[in-house]
């Protein structure tokens, strides 16, 4: 896979190394060939594009980053409106004049900087590029007709066929559609659609009090031309806007800041680790725990707090374990330790020994879709299946390691309720666990109906938050 990759990678980029100057349209291109040709991830294909290119302008990077992105979260839009105007059907054309076609649709009806004119002639002189010149025609032909057609475009027809609207419309496979409509009705659904489709914003936690770490990041931010604003949620997590590489900004080095999402923020704070009655050193298993956020938090909170802890985050990746000691060591948690080992298998030197275990468990991940945009693409009904049975072995471990009056946070990262909410019986009638009330840890605007009963599910577009899972269970 990895030299497939690379191959992949190679052909498409083979003419800028012999370059002075960068094509981005092409370094675009060859983006889109490695997610939908070589299956790679493409939050992870984006980063290193962008690490290898770093010399490149903000203004050029910004462009690569926003087409990129938007061209894989509206594909089967973009599909939708090639097919009304091409005799030949998307899945039929050659993947590099596909791919070149995508990109170029997106910029007509998404990105109004971007003159018609200059789209369509890029896309031809990028056809050409490739060795696809006698193509050229075709690819100027579909376009234009495109743009001059784009605001008169017929969608589906909701009354007749809703799920086949929903799923062009924001740009959903249709089985995902019918499986929340199914779960959770349509004023629901649609929400989360509309929220999955905006813009997700970076946050981050400050690790300390001091109001002048906040205002040297804010001023750091603001050179940039970046934002920083408090969360409504948690008075240490912040939202940045407008910024590039976040390693660079002030504190970054050294642990004044780390970037976490407040949904893996509030899962940390559901436990309610300052109240917890222990004598002792308090233990804390992270079973699933890479890249390490809630580890972390945990820590933070044991310390300010006062309490004396120990704390193990394992993760199944070496490589995963020792970016998590980066971390704990650059945020100078020394009683934090990342060790590698894999979940499903019993460890005997922690039965019934933790005072907390925290189990962010493998899923689906349809909750984060507003981020990791390539994963409605690759996830499948049967592939859920296969997570819900992985995710009761792992529950199973987890729940062993926890003590008599010991807790265990259960918590996902996608929406649906085979993979949530079905587990939260099984966790009471099998494992024999307590739900535990999130009344009384976490903020009031996040209550629902279901928090009492010691679990909610966060949905984007409800929510100021991905689409996320949290319950505690006590033993």
């Amino acid at each position: 896979q990895l030299f497939y990759s690379y191959c992949v990678w190679y052909c498409y980029l083979e003419e800028e190394t012999v370059t002075d100057s960068v094509n981005t349209r092409e370094l675009i291109l060859g983006i889109l060939m490695e997610v939908t040709k070589a299956g790679s991830y493409s939050h992870l294909v984006i980063r290193s594009v962008l690490d290898k290119y770093q010399y490149l302008e903000k203004k050029e990077r910004a462009f690569i980053t926003r087409v990129s992105e938007g061209t894989i979260q509206y594909m089967i839009e973009l599909d939708y409106i090639i097919n009304r105007f091409s005799k030949v059907k998307v899945n039929k054309m050659k993947p590099v004049i596909r791919n070149i076609l995508r990109m170029s649709v997106y910029q007509l009806k998404y990105m109004d900087s971007v003159p018609d004119s200059a789209v369509c002639n890029e896309a031809v002189k990028l056809a050409k590029r490739k060795g696809f010149g006698s193509l050229s025609g075709f690819v100027n032909g579909v376009l234009r007709n495109i743009s001059r057609n784009l605001s008169t475009i017929t969608y589906p027809d909701g009354q007749k066929d809703q799920i086949q609207y929903l799923s062009v419309r924001y740009s959903m496979p249709e089985w995902i559609v019918d499986l929340w409509i199914g779960q959770f009705g349509q004023e629901t659904t649609t929400a989360m659609l509309q929220g999955l489709l905006q813009e997700r914003p970076v946050t981050i936690r400050m690790r300390t009090e001091d109001e002048k770490a906040v205002e040297a990041l804010r001023a750091d931010l603001e050179k940039q031309g970046g934002t920083l604003k408090k969360h409504p949620y948690l008075p240490y997590a912040y939202v940045i806007g407008k910024t590039d590489d976040l390693t660079q900004l002030s504190g970054f080095e050294e642990g004044a800041f780390v970037i976490q999402d407040i949904s893996s923020m509030l899962a940390v704070e559901a436990l309610g680790l300052p109240k917890m009655d222990n004598q002792g050193t308090l233990k804390i298993l992270d079973i699933c725990a890479a890249p390490g956020g809630k580890s972390m938090l945990a820590a933070d909170i044991l310390n300010h707090a006062g309490i004396d802890y120990m704390l193990e985050a394992r993760d199944i990746s070496e490589y995963k374990v020792e970016l998590m000691q980066e971390n704990f060591n650059r945020c100078h948690l020394n009683k934090a330790k990342a060790v590698a080992w894999d979940a499903l298998e019993p460890d005997e030197r922690w039965l019934g020994q933790a005072d907390v275990v925290i189990a962010d468990i493998p899923c689906s991940g349809l909750g984060v879709i507003g981020r990791k945009r390539d994963i409605k693409y690759k996830m499948t009904p049967q592939a859920v299946q296969d997570i819900v049975e992985l995710q009761e072995k792992i529950l199973k471990v987890a729940a062993s390691y926890v003590k008599k009056g010991g807790k265990l946070l259960f918590s996902t990262c996608t929406v649906n309720k085979d993979e949530n909410e079905a587990h939260v019986k099984w966790i009471q009638d099998t494992l024999k666990m307590i739900p535990v009330s999130l009344n009384e840890t976490l903020p009031e605007l996040v209550h629902s109906r279901t928090t009492q009963q010691g679990f909610i599910q966060l949905i984007p577009g409800m929510q100021d938050t991905d689409g996320f899972f949290i319950s505690v269970f006590e033993k």
